[in-house]
C-alpha cells in the first residue's frame, strides 16, 4: 500500500519494508516524513510485524534532505527527522536501515536513528551538509561520533567528504555488509526480531576530546583567509556532542542548523548547486537529441592545455592521442603530463597503478593524420586566427565523417574557424581552463551553424570528463574572458587614480577572491592579453578612457611571473609578488600623462568598481543572448575565476546588494567616471523593477 506519495509499504513475512520513492535522489522531504511516519505507526500496531526495513527504491537509498523545500514552511512541517527517529527509538521492533547506493545528509542521519544498518560494499555514506553552506540538522553531529569516535566524525563531518561500505564497516557505521541490502537486512531482521533491547546510537556514550582535536582543527580552519562558517558551526555542534546530553545536543544542533539555513552564504551555495543542474539544460537540446559517441579523442597541441586537456581524457578513462607538428614539443609535453601525475601520486592521490594506467591512455604522435580515428578532435594550439584556420582546413580534410571538431580558444571568433572548414555544424568551440586537469569549467561555445546533436555531444562529454559545461555564445572573450576585460579595465583605472597593485589584489582577497586581478594577470601571463588589446585596437572608441599602464609594463618585456617581473617581481624560482618602484613609476607616469590627480583610494571603492564592473558586463552578456541564464554566469566566474562561492557568483551577489541600489551605484559613476560606466538596458530596467538577474 501507499502511505503518502513517494512511501510505500509491504511485508515479506513478518518484516514489513517500507519504501522511498522519491526521485531522482529520494529526497528526504515532508512527504517522506510523513509516509515514513505513517509506516512506522501501522507496523508498530501490527501484530503480525515483527521488524521494520527502510529501503530506498531505484539506484540509493537517501540523498538528503529536499533542498528545494529550505526556507519554505515545508520544511519545518510535523513530523521533523527528529520526531521520526523517536519513533524508531521508541519501538520495542527492530528497525533495519538498508543502504545500497548512496546515503547523504538527511538519508544517512536517517540511518544512524535506525537500530541497525546494512549495506553494500559499494555504498557511499556521507554527510555533505558543509558543502552547502550548512551542518547536518537532523542529529548526525550528535550520532555519528557516538559511533565512529570523534576523530572520524569530525573528517567526515566537516568536509563532507564520503566513506564506502567497507570503510563504514570498519569505522563501526554499519552493522554488516552484503551485496544485496534489502536480503541482507531481511536477514537480520529475522535474526534480531525477538531480541529484547536493540541498540540506540544516541544512547552510547558521549565521545571524550581528551586530545584536543576540535581545538585543534578549529585553530587551523581559522589560520585560513575566509574559514567556512559552516564548517566552524560543525565543530561547535561536535564539542557540544562531548559535553552535553543527546536531547540538549540535539537542540543545539538544530538551532545553529537554522541559523546556518537562512545565511547569506548557505543561500549563495545552494543557489551554485542549483545552477549546475540547470546549466545543462538546453532549449530544444536536452531530451531532445542524443549525443554522439565519443570513446577516442585526439587533440592537437602539446602545450600546457593540450596536456591539461588530454590528463583530463585520461582520468576520466577516454584514450588521447596527442598530436604535435616536431618530437622535441611533443616529448616535452609528454614529460610535463608524467610529471604531474607523479606529483599527484606523491601527494597520496594516485597509487602507482592509477598513474601507470592513465599515462597508457595517452599517445603522442607527431603524425597529423593520426586524427582520423577520433571521435573528437580539441585543437589547443597557439592563440591567432591564421593558424588556427588553416588547422581546420587540414583536420577538415583528415577527420572522419561525424568527428566532433572544437577549437579550445579563450577569445577568438568561433563562427570564423567553423566557417574554414566544410562541416560547420560540426565545429564547436571547448574552453578549457588552465590548469586543464584540475580547473572543473568548461565554456561549451555555440557557433551560429552548429547541429544541436553536436551541443548535446559536447554538454555530456563536459559531465563525462568531471567538468561543469556551461553553454555560451560567440563574442569577444565569450562569458568569462569578455567580463575580465571590464574587471581588468576598472583595475587599471584604480592604479591610475591612487591605488597600488598590492591594495588592489589584498582588497579583492579580502573580498574573497582566490587572487587579485594583478597577481593573476601576472599568473595568467600580461603578453596574452597585451596581443588582444592590439588586436582590438583599431575598434576602440577612441573618447573612451584607457589606461596605458598594462601596455607600458609589456613593452618593458615584463610578461609576468614567466618573465620574473610584471606588475609584481618575481625572485628567482619563487611565485611571491614583491612590490616593484620600477611599477610604481609608470603608474605615476601613467596618470601624469591622461591628466590624473591621485589620491588615496578606499578598500571598498576597490571592491564596488571592481566587482560591479563585472556585474555591468554579465548584464549585457545577458541582454546580448550570450549566456543562457544569469546562473550560468555565476558558474563561470566562481568556477573558473576564483569568485567566492559563499557569495554566489556576480549577478547572485548584485541581487543581494538589490539591483536598485547597484544601479544608482553605477549610474553615479557613469556620471564622473564615463561612458564606460553606462549601465545595460537589463539592468537598468531590472533596477527600476526592483528585480533580479536570478529570478
Amino acid at each position: 500500500m501507499t502511505l503518502s506519495e513517494p512511501v510505500s509499504f509491504e511485508l515479506r513475512g513478518r518484516t514489513a519494508v517500507l519504501t522511498i520513492d522519491n526521485p531522482p535522489v529520494n529526497g528526504f522531504g515532508h512527504e517522506v516524513r510523513l509516509g515514513l511516519e505513517a509506516g512506522l505507526g501501522r507496523a508498530l500496531a501490527d501484530e503480525g510485524v515483527d521488524a521494520v526495513v527502510i529501503r530506498g527504491a531505484g539506484r540509493m537509498f537517501c540523498g538528503g534532505a529536499d533542498i528545494r523545500q529550505f526556507n519554505t514552511p515545508a520544511a519545518v512541517a510535523q513530523p521533523l527527522l527528529r520526531r521520526v527517529i523517536e519513533t524508531i527509538q521508541a519501538s520495542s521492533k527492530p528497525v533495519i536501515a538498508a543502504i545500497h547506493g548512496s546515503a547523504l545528509g538527511g538519508g544517512l542521519e536517517l540511518a544512524m536513528g535506525c537500530h541497525y544498518r546494512v549495506g553494500t560494499p559499494a555504498a557511499r555514506l556521507a554527510l555533505p551538509e558543509v558543502r552547502l553552506g550548512l551542518l547536518p540538522g537532523g542529529g548526525g553531529t550528535q550520532r555519528l561520533p557516538r559511533l565512529i569516535g570523534l576523530k572520524a566524525a569530525i573528517a567526515m563531518i566537516t568536509t563532507g567528504d564520503q566513506v564506502d561500505g567497507s570503510r563504514a564497516l570498519e569505522l563501526g557505521l554499519l552493522d554488516r555488509l552484503g551485496d544485496d541490502a534489502l536480503e541482507e537486512a531481511l536477514a537480520l531482521a529475522a535474526q534480531v526480531a525477538l531480541t529484547a533491547e536493540h541498540p540506540i546510537a544516541g544512547r552510547l556514550p558521549a565521545p571524550a576530546d581528551d586530545g584536543g582535536l576540535i581545538a585543534a582543527e578549529r585553530a587551523r580552519m581559522t589560520r585560513q583567509r575566509h574559514p567556512s562558517k559552516a564548517a566552524l558551526a560543525c565543530l561547535d555542534c561536535l564539542e557540544k556532542a562531548t559535553a552535553l546530553p543527546l536531547e540538549d545536543g540535539l537542540t543545539y544542533e538544530r538551532a545553529r542548523f537554522e541559523e546556518l539555513v537562512a545565511s547569506p552564504e548557505s543561500k549563495a551555495i545552494r543557489h551554485l548547486f542549483f545552477a549546475e543542474r540547470e546549466a545543462l539544460k538546453v532549449p530544444g537540446v536536452t531530451g531532445v537529441v542524443k549525443p554522439r559517441p565519443i570513446e577516442r579523442v585526439a587533440i592537437v597541441g602539446a602545450g600546457t592545455m593540450g596536456g591539461g586537456i588530454a590528463m583530463a581524457f585520461a582520468n576520466a578513462g577516454i584514450p588521447v592521442t596527442l598530436v604535435e607538428r616536431e618530437q622535441a614539443p611533443l616529448e616535452r609535453g609528454l614529460s610535463t603530463i608524467s610529471r604531474n601525475y607523479r606529483i599527484t601520486a606523491a601527494k597520496g592521490k594516485l597509487t602507482a597503478e592509477q598513474v601507470a594506467q592513465r599515462e597508457a591512455l595517452i599517445t603522442g604522435s607527431t603524425v597529423l593524420g593520426d586524427v582520423s580515428s577520433a571521435d573528437l578532435v580539441i585543437e589547443a594550439v597557439f592563440e591567432d586566427m591564421a593558424v588556427k584556420k588553416d588547422l581546420f582546413r587540414e583536420l577538415d580534410r583528415l577527420c572522419k565523417d561525424g568527428a566532433v571538431l572544437a577549437t579550445n580558444t579563450s577569445r577568438l571568433d568561433v563562427n570564423e574557424i567553423a566557417a574554414a572548414t566544410s562541416r560547420p555544424e560540426s565545429v564547436i568551440g571547448l574552453h578549457f581552463f588552465s590548469p586543464a586537469n584540475v580547473m572543473r569549467l568548461l565554456e561549451v561555445v555555440q557557433p551560429s551553424r552548429v547541429s544541436p546533436e553536436v551541443i548535446a555531444t559536447a554538454m555530456a562529454m563536459g559531465q563525462r570528463i568531471g567538468k561543469i559545461p556551461v553553454l555560451v555564445g560567440v563574442c569577444e572573450g565569450f562569458v568569462g574572458n569578455r567580463m575580465l576585460t571590464a574587471y581588468w579595465r576598472e583595475a587599471g583605472f584604480l592604479l591610475e587614480e591612487g591605488a597600488s597593485p598590492a591594495q588592489i589584489d589584498a582588497a579583492m582577497q579580502g573580498f574573497g577572491m582566490a587572487m587579485g586581478p594583478l597577481a593573476m594577470a601576472d599568473l595568467a601571463g600580461m603578453d596574452i592579453n597585451w596581443a588582444t588589446r592590439k588586436r582590438l585596437a583599431p575598434t576602440r572608441p577612441k573618447h573612451l578612457r584607457y589606461s596605458r599602464v598594462a601596455d607600458r609594463i609589456c613593452e618593458l618585456g615584463r610578461f609576468g611571473q614567466k618573465t620574473g617581473a610584471g606588475y609584481y617581481r618575481y625572485e628567482a624560482g619563487s611565485r611571491t609578488p614583491l612590490p616593484d618602484p620600477v611599477v610604481d613609476d609608470i603608474i605615476k607616469e601613467c596618470a601624469r600623462e591622461a591628466g590624473i590627480v591621485r589620491r588615496p583610494m578606499r578598500d571598498t571603492e576597490i571592491v564596488d568598481r571592481c566587482v560591479l564592473a563585472l556585474v555591468n558586463e554579465g548584464a549585457y552578456i545577458l541582454e546580448d543572448g550570450i549566456a543562457q541564464r544569469a546562473s550560468d554566469i555565476d558558474l563561470v566566474y566562481v568556477n573558473g575565476y576564483g569568485f567566492p562561492a559563499f557569495r554566489g557568483g556576480p549577478m547572485f551577489h548584485a541581487d543581494t546588494l538589490g539591483l536598485p541600489a547597484v544601479l544608482d551605484r553605477i549610474d553615479g559613476w557613469c556620471r564622473t567616471e564615463g561612458e564606460h560606466w553606462k549601465p545595460s538596458a537589463l539592468l537598468r530596467r531590472l533596477g527600476e523593477a526592483n528585480g533580479r538577474f536570478n529570478a
